[in-house]
């Protein structure tokens, strides 16, 4: 046999075996004789848990069908009771329900489960291709594991927005030559709420210190996070595992100065379980919220005696000035179970098909969340999914999904990595300012309904000694709760 017939035969044998390696690969342990059953844990609840429920039965009924996979979903209730149930199966609590298949997770919560080693490897069953796909920056946070494997599968994402009553705010716009323009950073949303606040309460000049508040936000956690981002500062920075907190004070006192400040002073405002509840009792005008509460910004104002129709105006954040513009991304992705191939293999089946373009958008014109794939992430991909689908799509939804779309190009989204403790240190963010804020609000408001002006009964908590305390007290609490 001359050398090019053995170098022949070689490279055919070569390609041959490759061939063979790839199919046993590629080979799909299922059989649509013995179909699998899959289960899985979410939090969506009403119209979010309808959406998802009824893409499970389009599922059962086609591919899964076809390939011989079942899957049931079961609300677990809220983010906290879904996070307990998972905790509780893991650790084998008397009563507590076996692991699920598959379930929702942030990535604080997912970091902790696999630290446990209870999560399967989901590069395993996802070629290269099919990887790139997906937003990459949604990707990179689903690798948690050690290795830089893949952990956490994205399925719906969501960023942040503001919101604003129309109605409301056009005759303050117009007697106060107020500009949407001016609520685009934080610096400005802060000076727009002050006029607010003395506007209001020049409407009732034999009262004085009852002005309302114009602003607020919902996760103040966020605000730490993303704000510090905007100035250039990442206050949790992680590298093979250890994560470094970086505090500095003059980008802290930016922060202290856009939240803690106005909100003693009654230009922003908390009040309700979560910042729309605020816009709709009327003590609000405005708010910074995740893109999946468009859905419960009111349609009316509702007072003690009346209540009045309005409109809204959907705007991204405000970023801090001159900063750069960084945008939070959160929302929970899914994580499978660590159990055999073929439970592991039929829970990504199901998770590829669930964020297939047009799957994907059917459940965000519902929920608000962002699609995953690059390919969704468009308003000429919504408006033809829509029209091909005929969904009904409420306003509030549309606009805030193709808010988000016309800015993606402009915007990085940034999540912090995950790391150990990283669920009692974003506590850390998310109440230690808001909890300082609203006490000393109401002891600022107690002194005004006694007779003080607003300048007197705020003075003593605005001070440099007022922030250096708190500055202290909060790197302390932080470095605490972070373990360092």
């Amino acid at each position: 046999m001359t050398a090019t017939k053995r170098l022949t035969k070689h490279l055919c044998l070569t390609a041959a075996l490759a061939l063979t390696l790839t199919g046993c690969k590629d080979k799909s342990p299922l059989d649509p004789k013995n179909p699998v059953s899959l289960t899985v844990w979410h939090y969506y609840n009403g119209s979010q848990q309808a959406a998802f429920d009824s893409l499970v039965e389009e599922f059962n009924d086609t591919v899964g069908r076809e390939k011989g996979i079942y899957v049931q979903g079961y609300s677990q209730g809220s983010v906290s009771d879904l996070e307990t149930a998972v905790r509780d199966s893991i650790e084998g609590k008397v009563g507590a329900s076996a692991m699920p298949d598959i379930f929702s997770s942030y990535a604080d919560t997912a970091y902790e489960v696999e630290q446990a080693g209870a999560l399967a490897n989901l590069s395993d069953y996802l070629t290269k291709e099919e990887l790139e796909k997906y937003v990459d920056s949604y990707m990179e946070e689903g690798r948690i594991a050690s290795d830089g494997t893949l952990r956490i599968f994205p399925t719906a994402k969501s960023t942040e927005i503001m919101m604003i009553n129309k109605t409301d705010w056009e005759p303050f716009a117009a007697a106060t030559g107020a500009s949407l323009e001016d609520l685009k950073t934080m610096e400005g949303v802060t000076a727009t709420a002050k006029a607010y606040y003395e506007w209001t309460d020049s409407q009732t000049p034999d009262v004085e210190g009852d002005g309302k508040a114009f602003y607020g936000r919902d996760a103040v956690a966020n605000y730490f996070i993303i704000g510090m981002q905007q100035l250039g500062v990442e206050i949790f920075h992680v590298e093979n595992g250890q994560l470094t907190l970086n505090l500095p004070k003059e980008e802290l006192h930016r922060l202290w100065d856009n939240y803690y400040v106005p909100m003693v002073k009654g230009y922003f405002g908390a009040y309700g379980s979560f910042r729309s509840d605020d816009v709709k009792t009327g003590d609000l005008l405005a708010y910074t919220g995740s893109t999946s509460s468009a859905m419960y910004f009111p349609k009316q104002v509702e007072l003690d005696n009346t209540s009045y129709a309005i409109d809204y105006i959907v705007m991204m954040a405000p970023v801090f000035e001159g900063g750069q513009s960084f945008a939070v991304q959160q929302g929970a992705g899914m994580v499978v179970s660590k159990s055999d191939k073929t439970h592991e293999y039929a829970a990504v089946e199901f998770l590829k098909w669930f964020t297939e373009a047009d799957n994907n958008l059917q459940f965000g014109c519902v929920s608000g969340y962002l699609p995953v794939l690059k390919e969704a992430n468009s308003q000429e991909k919504l408006d033809q999914v829509i029209a091909e689908q005929q969904l009904t799509v409420a306003p509030k939804t549309y606009d805030c999904l193709t808010t988000i779309f016309k800015e993606m190009n402009h915007l990085t989204l940034y999540t912090n990595k995950s790391f150990a403790n990283g669920s009692a240190a974003r506590k850390i963010l998310e109440y230690h300012l808001a909890d300082k804020a609203a006490q000393d609000r109401a002891k600022v408001a107690q002194e005004i309904s006694q007779g003080k002006s607003l300048e007197e009964a705020s003075k003593e908590y605005v001070t440099e000694e007022a922030f250096e305390e708190w500055y202290d007290s909060f790197c302390e609490a932080l470095s605490k709760a972070a373990g360092k």
